[in-house]
């Protein structure tokens, strides 16, 4: 689209008054893409017009991009930073990444609104994704920030010297500490369910028990993935009859309806720094919804040491 400008005025308030948007938002777009004025572009918001001048933009792309910038209406937790990559605490109900079956904004167009620059390795729609949890998992999520982190990363992914510990509730306690190693694959008759049958992709899980409920009927347990299939934790668990509270769809009944979502939070992430080589762990705090049920349900003694993810490897450790 191509204008001229009739007075003397700011470039950012003139577009403002010509998208009838929020000048914060034009702002942004001025620094992302910026426009022409005479030709020359210009990535200015206060560049002062003198009136007469031509002002060409992009009008579809703007309108596009401040779409995606309005429907972002959350912020997420930033937990470590480099020139690399980041670590952030996903909360629930957020999906990683866009799919034409997901509407509302997601962790890359958070990011995206953010101007965080990102890896392009995975695509347009995963840009910065090195692995994902699912939209009512919570917790540590690693951003890689340029493509050769990210190379370097999903490299660890697939040789396993990256790895996440998870906390969940699940509704009946296990009988021991235990390692589930079986095959996953898509359950024939429930196709949004995966299902540990030993056919399909490797799997393997390890469980240690932490605190027993109150009413001992539910448990509080911890988790180490060694793979990262798609639904890994709810499947191994489904295959020794126990389930997460909250996930109706692996067979939980929420009698009351008081537990929103599935009660899993992927509580560290361990990996090498790609740049120094050196092995990092980092922490995602529990979101509010999660330590409301740990203080209505358990009262166990020690239980916050028992939480802490030195003492949740150590038990691994032992496990393995």
């Amino acid at each position: 689209m191509k204008i001229i400008a009739q007075s003397s005025q700011r470039i950012d308030k003139f577009l403002q008054q010509r998208l009838n948007e929020p000048r914060n938002q034009i702002e942004r777009l001025i620094k992302r893409y910026g426009v022409k004025i005479d030709g020359k572009v210009v990535k200015k918001s206060g560049y002062k017009l003198k009136g007469g001048e031509e002002i060409e933009f992009d009008l579809p792309q703007i309108q596009k991009e401040e779409q995606s910038l309005r429907e972002v209406d959350f912020d997420i937790d930033i937990i470590y930073e480099n020139s690399d990559l980041l670590v952030i605490n996903k909360p629930p109900f957020i999906t990683v990444h866009p799919a034409p079956s997901v509407k509302e904004a997601t962790v890359v167009d958070w990011l995206k609104a953010r101007e965080i620059t990102l890896s392009t390795l995975s695509g347009e729609e995963r840009h910065g994704i090195v692995h994902r949890i699912d939209k009512e998992t919570s917790g540590a999520l690693l951003i890689a920030k340029n493509n050769s982190a990210h190379q370097k990363l999903a490299k660890q992914l697939q040789e396993k010297s990256m790895g996440r510990y998870y906390l969940a509730i699940i509704d009946l306690p296990l009988k021991e500490d235990m390692i589930v190693d079986r095959a996953i694959s898509r359950d024939r008759n429930y196709r949004t369910r995966m299902v540990a049958n030993g056919y399909g992709r490797e799997a393997k899980s390890a469980f240690i028990k932490l605190a027993s409920s109150k009413s001992t009927k539910k448990e509080l347990i911890a988790v180490k993935l060694f793979t990262g299939r798609t639904h890994q934790i709810r499947a191994h668990l489904k295959s020794i009859n126990r389930v997460i509270i909250g996930d109706k769809l692996y067979g939980y009944k929420d009698k009351n309806g008081t537990i929103p979502r599935v009660m899993l939070h992927a509580a560290a992430i361990y990996f090498q720094d790609p740049s120094s080589g050196r092995m990092l762990i980092k922490e995602a705090p529990l979101f509010e919804d999660f330590i409301s049920i740990i203080e209505k349900e358990f009262k166990e003694e020690n239980l916050d040491e028992k939480l802490k993810v030195d003492t949740i490897i150590e038990r691994f450790t032992a496990l393995v």
